[in-house]
């Protein structure tokens, strides 16, 4: 059972990033919604799932939010080595920088794509853990996985090619990303994965994801278009999360 449901977010995921290829032409409004659909799933279900999954804590602050933080920072450092910035600045204000697409311009969203598929492989893994509690728990945690796992592809197709003409390694990681669920559940029938590392990784990814939407995906949403429709686009998303995250509970 745990493996047909894996099958199941596998398509969802994969039509998410189907749907996120479709709409080029609307690029803003799609950015938009990538923008609210991931602050969304970091504020409703990523930290909270976090902080459920651990409570160790240094120095009195729990793990997963120390995770947070590190994620958050980690992708600064990676964006300032790279100056991701110089691609868009231009929009903004009259500068003038002589190497605006760099090599490294796109390397944070290839990175976030990355965690994205990280994130799936162990939605897979949640699913096999939750069969393994109970046949009532494990459909419990697969409907909640398969829900959002939608939102996880377009996010994951959307990422990659932030800064990208090359849409090929986007395709590839929404492919890794729509099978990853089911290697995930293919894995807990050899190990058991302990929940105390789960915590802090889920903290560590939605630090990553956070710095994401509010440093590139919105701002490059907001870059040269209306801000009335990316706006509603952002706002949607953020509600769509909510109302999924709710029905799941």
């Amino acid at each position: 059972m745990a493996l047909v449901l894996s099958v199941v977010a596998f398509l969802m995921t994969l039509t998410g990033g189907l749907v996120a290829m479709r709409v080029r032409d609307r690029r803003h409004l799609v950015l938009g919604l990538a923008g609210g659909l991931i602050l969304g799933v970091v504020a409703f279900d990523l930290v909270p799932e976090s902080l459920e999954a651990s409570h160790a804590s240094v120095l009195g602050v729990p793990a997963p939010m120390i995770g947070f933080a590190v994620g958050f920072l980690l992708l600064h450092v990676i964006e300032q080595a790279a100056a991701i910035h110089q691609a868009h600045e231009s929009e903004y204000a009259p500068h003038d920088h002589p190497h605006a697409h760099a090599p490294g311009a796109g390397r944070a969203g290839i990175l976030a794509a990355c965690a994205l598929v990280a994130h799936s492989y162990v939605d897979g893994l949640s699913i096999g853990l939750g069969f393994q509690s109970g046949t009532d728990t494990g459909i419990f945690v697969a409907l909640a996985v398969i829900a959002h796992d939608f939102a996880d592809g377009f996010n994951t197709f959307t990422a990659a090619s932030l800064h990208r003409a090359d849409r090929r390694p986007a395709v590839l990681l929404l492919i890794a990303d729509s099978l990853a669920p089911i290697v995930g559940a293919l894995t807990t029938l050899l190990v058991t994965v302990p929940e105390a590392v789960l915590g802090p990784y889920l903290g560590f990814f939605a630090g990553v994801l956070l710095y994401l939407a509010a440093a590139e995906i919105l701002p490059e949403a907001h870059s040269r278009h209306p801000r009335t429709l990316t706006l509603c686009s952002t706002g949607a998303g953020v509600l769509a999360v909510l109302f999924i995250v709710g029905l799941a509970e």
